[in-house]
C-alpha cells in the first residue's frame, strides 16, 4: 500500500479546543508539558499521527498525517509560527460558542502569509451553539477574501463525538487532491524540538522538506556549520532507513549537544546537506501587509517603518532583524514593498521561502513576505541591477526561469553547478532552463559557467578590441599577453575559470593563443615604421656573412637595433645560439643540413672537421653543435659527434 505523508497544523484562538480535537482524532494528547497540563492550554508545539484512507480514486493509498498542534494563546504565537512553516493543510479550529476571536484572525494572517492554501475548518463545541446555522454563516463571512473562503466547515463536538468521522473523511478528501510534497534533492529539516535521551544522545525533530535523509548520512547544522552524521532516523516513533519530504522526522545526532552553544543545536537551526550553501546575514525580500489588518488591540495594524527592529520567523527560527525598504518609508495595511532584512546572526533559507514579521515585543504580527535573494549584499541593495532582479522575481516568485534570467542579467555569469543552489527549484529544472536559454541564444554556456548572452558578447567585444589595439600599438609583438588581457577585464569577471572560458571562446572565433599571448589569426608581427630601418640594418649584417655573423653586441649596438633584433628573435626569423651568436633561421637550417650530410657521408666527426666543412670559426661551430645536441640532431661521444638514429 502506498503511504503518502502530509503535514496538518491546527490553528485558532486559545481554548477553542484544538488539543482536545487532536486527541479525539488520534488518541494522542499533544499537550506533553506539565505546565500545559496544569494551565489547560497549549504552550509549546505538540505532535500526533493520524492515518486515513485516501479518496475513492486513490483508494490504494494511505494518508499519513503528521499533526502539529500549535498554541492559541497570544503569549505563545511565536511558538505557533515555529510549527506551521511546512504545512500542507491547516485544521482551522473555531469554537461555536465564542466565534471569531483575535488569535483566530492572527492565525489566519500567519497561514495566509506562509502560503498555506488549503484548510478544513472544524467548528468545535457545536453542542454549545444557540443557532448553528447563524454561527456557520458568520464564520463563512469571516473567511471571505481569504485563501480559505471555500474551505469545508465541519461542526464537531469531542463530548458527543459528533462530526469526528466526518472531519476525518473531509481531511482525506482535501488531502487526496493535494499534490505530494516535492523532492528537489535539497533536504532541509527546520528543527522544532531538541531533547537528549540517556544512552542515545541528542535527538532533533522537524518536518522534512525538499528531499530525503538517510541513516549514516553526513549533514550540516546551520547556522553553526557543524558537520555531523545521522545515527538513526524515526518517523512517528518508528525506525526507518530513509525519510522523505513531508514526513515528521526525528534524527539522532550523537555528536551534538542540545544547547544554544556553538557546538550545540536548538530550535530554529536547520539540518541540511553540506553542498546546499551557507547562511546569510542579509536577504532581499517582498513584504506584504494584509488589508485585513485595519484594527485590533495587538498593534498589527500600525505601519511597519523603515529601520524597524523586528523578529523574523522563517522555518522554525525566530531571528532579530532590521527592515530597510528599497523605496517607501513604511508599509501600511494592504500594501507591499521590496525590502532588505539584516539579521543579528546569519540565517539559512532559500529563495521563495516565506516568512512572518512580528514586532520586537512579540505582541503583534506585522507582515508576511517571500525571500527573493537569499544571499543579499547591502552595498548592492539600491543598485538598478538589483532593483530589476527584485521587481521581476516579486512578480513571478514561482517562475524558475525568471530567477535564472535575473541572476544572469545582474551578475553576467555564474558557475553552472551552483546556479540557484539556495532555491526551491531542482537541479534538473535549473539545468533545463539553462539549456533552453542557450538554445534560444539568450545565454552562453562557457566551460563550467553560464553567462547572459548580451553580457558575454559585450565582454568578448571588449577583449577583441583590446587585442586589436595591442596589434596596432605593438605590431612587432606576437600578441597581447594574457596577463595584460586579464588585468583589463578582471573587474568584470567573477571567477578565474571565466577568463579561461573567454580565451577558449575567442580561440574558436578568429583568435589564436601563442604561448602566453593571444592574437588574431590574421595578425602577422611586423616591425613598426620607426624600427624598420634598424631591422633592415640587422638583416643586412646577418645576410652579409651567413655563418660568420658579427657578435650580438656588434650586431645591435644601439636601442633601435636592439629592439629590431629582439623582434627577429621573438618571431623566429633569427635564432640565438648562445655566447652572443645570432643566425637567421634560414642560415641555421642550412648549416644543420650541411652537418647532417657530412656525418652521413663521413661518419662521426670532430668539431674541427665540422668547422672546416662549414667554412666557419670555432666561435660559431661550438654553440651550433651544442644546439644540435640539445635538439636531438647529433650525439656527442668524447670529442666526436654522430647523427642520432
Amino acid at each position: 500500500m502506498n503511504a503518502q505523508p502530509f503535514i496538518v497544523a491546527t490553528a485558532g484562538h486559545v481554548d477553542h479546543g484544538k488539543s482536545a480535537l487532536v486527541k479525539a482524532l488520534t488518541g494522542t494528547d499533544p499537550d506533553r508539558l506539565p505546565e500545559e497540563k496544569a494551565r489547560g492550554i497549549t504552550i509549546d508545539l505538540g505532535f500526533a499521527h493520524l492515518e486515513l484512507p485516501s479518496a475513492a480514486h486513490r483508494a490504494s493509498a494511505t494518508l499519513h498525517l503528521g499533526i502539529v498542534d500549535v498554541p492559541g494563546h497570544e503569549d505563545f504565537v511565536k511558538n505557533m509560527v515555529a510549527g506551521v512553516g511546512s504545512v500542507d493543510l491547516a485544521l482551522f479550529v473555531v469554537a461555536a460558542d465564542d466565534g471569531w476571536m483575535p488569535q483566530t484572525e492572527e492565525h489566519l494572517q500567519i497561514l495566509t502569509s506562509l502560503g498555506v492554501g488549503r484548510a478544513v475548518v472544524a467548528l468545535t463545541k457545536i453542542d454549545l451553539a444557540e443557532n448553528e446555522a447563524l454561527v456557520q454563516a458568520q464564520l463563512r463571512d469571516k473567511l471571505a477574501d481569504s485563501p480559505f473562503a471555500q474551505a469545508p466547515i465541519v461542526p464537531t463536538s469531542v463530548v458527543s463525538g459528533r462530526g469526528l468521522e466526518e472531519l476525518k473523511v473531509t481531511l482525506a478528501q482535501v488531502l487526496s487532491d493535494t499534490p505530494p510534497p516535492r523532492d528537489i534533492g535539497k533536504p532541509r529539516l527546520p528543527v522544532d524540538r531538541v531533547f537528549t535521551l540517556r544512552g542515545i544522545g541528542t535527538v532533533v525533530t522537524g518536518t522534512l522538506t525538499g528531499g530525503g535523509l538517510r541513516r549514516g548520512q553526513a549533514v550540516v547544522i546551520h547556522p553553526s556549520g557543524k558537520t555531523v552524521r545521522i545515527r538513526t532516523l524515526q518517523n512517528h516513533n518508528r525506525d526507518v532507513e530513509v525519510c522523505g519530504p513531508g514526513m515528521r522526522t526525528a534524527l539522532n545526532l550523537p555528536d551534538v549537544e542540545d544547547s544554544a552553544s556553538a557546538a550545540g543545536v536548538q530550535r530554529g537551526d536547520v539540518i541540511t546537506l553540506p553542498e546546499t550553501g551557507a547562511p546569510s546575514p542579509a536577504m532581499d525580500v517582498l513584504l506584504e501587509k494584509s488589508a485585513r489588518l485595519t484594527g485590533g488591540k495587538t498593534g498589527g495594524a500600525r505601519p511597519l517603518r523603515d529601520g524597524s527592529l523586528v523578529r523574523i520567523h522563517v522555518g522554525s527560527a525566530n531571528v532579530p532583524a532590521r527592515v530597510f525598504f528599497l523605496e517607501t518609508g513604511q508599509l501600511c495595511a494592504g500594501g507591499s514593498a521590496l525590502a532588505e532584512l539584516r539579521f543579528k546572526f546569519p540565517v539559512f533559507a532559500f529563495a521563495s521561502d516565506r516568512f512572518i514579521v512580528r514586532d520586537w515585543s512579540e505582541q503583534a504580527t506585522l507582515a508576511g513576505g517571500i525571500i527573493l535573494d537569499p544571499d543579499a549584499c547591502s552595498k548592492r541593495f539600491r543598485t538598478e541591477a538589483q532593483r530589476q532582479l527584485l521587481d521581476r522575481r516579486a512578480s513571478s516568485p514561482k517562475d524558475a526561469a525568471a530567477f535564472v534570467q535575473t541572476l544572469l542579467a545582474r551578475d553576467g555569469a555564474v558557475p553552472r553547478p551552483g546556479l540557484l543552489l539556495k532555491s526551491r527549484f531542482s537541479a534538473n529544472e535549473i539545468s533545463e532552463i539553462a539549456s533552453h536559454l542557450a538554445a534560444e541564444g539568450k545565454a552562453v554556456v562557457a566551460g563550467g559557467m553560464i553567462a547572459d548572452a548580451a553580457w558575454w558578447a559585450a565582454l568578448r567585444q571588449t577583449a577583441s578590441a583590446a587585442i586589436d589595439a595591442d596589434h596596432r600599438a605593438h605590431s612587432e609583438r606576437a600578441g597581447l599577453p594574457l596577463n595584460g588581457l586579464r588585468t583589463m577585464i578582471e573587474a568584470r569577471i567573477s571567477a578565474p575559470e571565466l577568463f579561461n572560458a573567454l580565451v577558449a571562446d575567442l580561440c574558436q572565433n578568429g583568435f589564436a593563443q601563442e604561448g602566453v599571448a593571444i592574437r588574431r589569426t590574421t595578425h602577422r608581427p611586423a616591425l613598426p615604421p620607426h624600427l624598420q630601418a634598424a631591422g633592415a640594418k640587422v638583416r643586412a649584417a646577418l645576410a652579409a656573412r651567413p655563418l660568420e655573423p658579427p657578435s650580438r653586441k656588434e650586431l645591435a649596438p644601439d636601442a633601435p637595433t636592439q629592439q629590431a633584433l629582439r623582434f627577429l628573435l621573438q618571431t623566429g626569423e633569427a635564432i640565438e645560439l648562445g655566447d652572443g651568436v645570432v643566425l637567421t633561421s634560414d642560415d641555421f637550417d642550412r648549416a644543420t643540413e650541411r652537418v647532417k650530410e657530412f656525418l652521413r657521408q663521413h661518419g662521426p666527426a670532430t668539431a674541427s672537421e665540422l668547422r672546416q666543412a662549414l667554412g666557419t670559426s670555432r666561435r660559431i661551430v661550438i654553440p651550433l653543435l651544442e644546439r644540435l645536441d640539445k635538439d636531438g640532431v647529433t650525439r656527442r661521444e668524447a670529442d666526436r659527434r654522430s647523427l642520432r638514429k
